[in-house]
């Protein structure tokens, strides 16, 4: 059947001729079958292209879903580093005035559970999904902490409240407030002496400021020195009870005099540079049963 030939024979009006040529049943067939399977291929390709895009569309809308929740989920993780803060500082605020009160012996500093070198290492190490997993579980395990730490606290502040109620004597004259307005130049501690250039102790805070910049006791309290006394220039001391005395050198003028009593805020003199200086500054120290401890152990605000 497919060997069979075909003559066609084709007249031309104009010329009177003819002209014919074979036609091969196996060649149609041929012709045939290449445009089914091209019409079949086409439709074929038409369909997987729409199925791969949809597919593509369905993928890109639920990457952008993840992305989405992700940004949700960090500024989440921001919101509960933001709580976390919040609730240290007042765990640090409370430990400052439990020192105070002799209630604890020193501070415990805190490290943040939800540090930041790790959280931002999840962008780049894990894929997406993954990345969000890790998240969720480091903000449950915070939960989790921040729950048991306020527990804690509770209980740390009923003490407080309690030893607060017995001692408020105390912490009126407790020296809890800065001197002075200014920068800090020199902390309690162990430096290196700007005048003989050797490790020694310096027993106070240095707070600079420009000359007859106000002075303020910083608890109440009884005035005991008002005066000149060698390198610390013009001084004033004041007995807070308790054992507890503070120091303001280099002062410019002194406004208060010995015996006096004074007030948490009440303001005693004027910054200067009198004395063993090398610029204007407050020198201010609290010694506690005559030992110089660190005045940054007692202030509050």
């Amino acid at each position: 059947m497919i060997h069979k030939k075909y003559q066609i024979l084709l007249l031309k009006d104009n010329v009177g001729t003819c002209s014919t040529f074979t036609l091969r049943v196996w060649v149609c067939l041929l012709v045939v079958g290449i445009f089914l399977s091209s019409l079949a291929l086409n439709a074929h390709f038409y369909t997987s292209s729409r199925n791969v895009n949809a597919a593509e569309a369905k993928l890109q809308t639920a990457q952008n879903s993840l992305e989405r929740q992700q940004q949700q989920f960090l500024v989440l993780t921001e919101k509960l580093e933001a709580l976390e803060d919040q609730v240290h500082r007042v765990v640090d605020f409370n430990a400052k005035i439990r020192v105070m009160a002799n209630l604890d012996p020193g501070h415990v500093h805190r490290e943040s559970s939800l540090g930041g070198t790790e959280r931002g290492g999840f962008s780049d190490q894990y894929p997406t999904a993954h990345r969000q997993e890790l998240l969720v579980r480091k903000m449950h395990s915070f939960l989790e902490q921040l729950h048991t730490e306020a527990k804690l606290e509770e209980v740390r502040q009923e003490e407080l409240l309690a030893a607060l109620r017995d001692n408020r004597g105390f912490f009126a004259s407790t020296p809890s407030i800065w001197p002075a307005e200014g920068w800090v130049t020199s902390e309690f501690g162990y430096r290196r002496s700007p005048f003989t250039d050797r490790r020694e102790m310096h027993r106070g805070l240095d707070i600079a400021g420009p000359i007859g910049t106000p002075i303020y006791s910083t608890a109440t309290g009884t005035v005991l020195s008002a005066g000149k006394e060698g390198a610390y220039g013009k001084v004033v001391t004041i007995d807070h009870g308790g054992g507890i005395v503070t120091l303001y050198a280099h002062m410019h003028r002194i406004i208060v005099t010995v015996d006096q009593e004074v007030s948490r805020g009440e303001l005693i003199g004027y910054m200067g540079n009198t004395g063993r200086t090398t610029g204007p500054h407050l020198h201010y120290e609290v010694r506690l049963n005559g030992i110089p401890v660190d005045p940054m152990r007692y202030i509050l605000n």
